[in-house]
């Protein structure tokens, strides 16, 4: 399968002769290449220059693809572009002034002597930097990287172009100014210590991409520290959008998340707090699974995170591997490896089962394998139709907790953001092809106590009303789960 991750810009020579361009296509054609664009770059009498947008499975099948065309007698490759890493080049963020500063009256009055007046009232009522500075919109995205999209440790610094993909996504998406911070240490007191002292700046912090267990200790630390939200995408985004594909998904097998017996696999940040919020849900029956098999309460190899797991899941203390549990459930919700269940083991749950496959980069059942056997698909991946991620959460959440000026985003806020989601999609329900409705604006509602307003589903709630913050409408990434064809 072609993927849009491995596509590649060819700058081609071509003869300007009847059927050249023909040929160039194809000897991609035959080396099974994908051609997405043709654009002419120059024309002359003898040879036309073209841009050919190529999409190929991996690197090396790229290669192969490049030496095809240049065996093309008359055909010249002048150069051959990885479009992924050149969309990385330089980075994918900036900054960029709110305010212009080009006359000596916009200096005066954004430097000094304006600047000492803002300053100064700062001073006296800190509560004026929310209005007056950066801070009420800017959230800082921490990683250490030792869990990057799916491909383990790598780091820090190589953690540096996934949180710059997650900047990229709060401010285009819900109007943030986020900026990355991937930290160099791996104590988790340390780290904490670390976002502490550099938090006066942000509204907000976002944990990405640290393996678990120091993920939720991490948070944990920060949070008794800090009266700003501290937000773990791996937990918080995945559960929510997790939960609100599971509700919509389910009802097109004919039933409800209270209904169900739902088996998640993989007890990383995203299982966890998948089965915690499923748990909060009200739902039927959770089951999860770790490489051990099953998490049930006769197990004397558990964790505290996981002993809470086995008492409050697996009522009857089902025991064994994935393939076993799954049997007659109507969902499964895979955070865990590739190739966990085959196309035999989904053909066992309930009829019209809802399969999210969510392992990185590979799911753990292939497309191909689950088609026509499960009722409802899912995976990450872009490049396939129903993609399941927590950047479809996050935006929506930190918009709402900001305009709001919540200083935490609980479990509650999460599940109604779940529900928002799942509603939202509703409303522009797609095909039953996809899962996944990209764009939708949503106005999110705010309540305002004297000073520290709460979101709705926050423990305290004044009454509600429409900030003027809150009237600027929010691009809120959004997922439906419906049939897949």
């Amino acid at each position: 399968m072609s993927q849009s991750n491995y596509s590649l810009t060819m700058r081609v020579h071509i003869p300007a002769s009847v059927g050249m361009l023909g040929r160039v296509m194809e000897a991609i054609g035959d080396t099974y290449g994908q051609v997405g664009g043709v654009d002419i770059v120059r024309s002359g009498k003898d040879a036309i220059t073209r841009d050919i947008t190529v999409y190929a499975r991996d690197g090396e099948h790229g290669e192969s693809i490049a030496r095809a065309v240049r065996e093309v007698e008359g055909v010249e490759v002048e150069s051959l572009t990885d479009r992924v890493f050149l969309s990385h080049a330089g980075g994918k963020i900036g900054m960029e002034n709110r305010v212009p500063v080009v006359t000596r009256d916009d200096l005066s009055m954004a430097y000094t002597p304006g600047v000492a007046r803002v300053c100064m009232a700062i001073h006296h009522d800190f509560e004026q930097a929310w209005e007056y500075t950066i801070k009420g919109s800017s959230v800082m995205v921490v990683s250490d990287g030792s869990s990057v999209v799916g491909q383990g440790d790598l780091g820090p610094e190589a953690a540096l172009p996934a949180l710059e993909a997650k900047c990229a996504f709060l401010h285009t998406l819900a109007g943030i100014d986020a900026f990355p911070l991937p930290i160099d240490l791996r104590d988790p007191a340390e780290i904490a210590e670390a976002v502490v002292l550099t938090s006066s700046v942000f509204a907000g912090i976002h944990l990405a991409d640290i393996s678990a267990p120091r993920c939720f200790e991490i948070q944990r630390l920060i949070a008794e520290r800090l009266d700003i939200p501290v937000f773990h995408e791996d937990q918080q985004g995945t559960a929510a959008v997790v939960l609100a594909a599971l509700t919509n998904g389910l009802a097109v097998a004919g039933t409800t998340v209270a209904d169900a017996t739902i088996v998640v696999a993989g007890t990383g940040p995203g299982g966890q707090a998948v089965a915690r919020l499923l748990v909060a849900a009200g739902a039927g029956t959770v089951i999860v699974v770790d490489s051990k098999g099953a998490i049930h309460a006769g197990r004397d190899d558990l964790d505290d995170d996981l002993s809470w797991i086995a008492a409050n899941t697996n009522p009857v203390g089902l025991a064994g591997p994935a393939s076993e549990v799954v049997k007659g459930a109507h969902a499964f919700v895979g955070l865990s490896v590739p190739g966990l269940l085959s196309a035999a083991d989904v053909g066992a749950m309930a009829p019209g089962s809802v399969v999210l496959a969510l392992a990185m980069p590979e799911p753990e059942i292939g497309p191909s394998e689950a088609d026509g056997v499960a009722g409802v698909y899912a995976t990450g991946r872009p490049d396939v139709p129903n993609q399941i991620n927590s950047g479809l959460a996050s935006p929506g959440i930190w918009r709402g907790a900001l305009d709001c000026r919540a200083t935490e985003i609980n479990q509650a806020m999460t599940l109604a953001a779940a529900a928002a989601i799942a509603e939202t999609a509703l409303e522009e329900a797609c095909p039953r092809s996809s899962t996944t409705s990209w764009c939708r604006t949503w106005p999110p509602p705010c309540a305002r106590p004297p000073r520290r307003p709460a979101w709705p589903g926050s423990p305290a709630e004044p009454e509600p009303h429409r900030s003027r913050a809150c009237h600027r409408s929010v691009t809120y990434g959004t997922v439906v789960a419906n049939g897949y064809n």
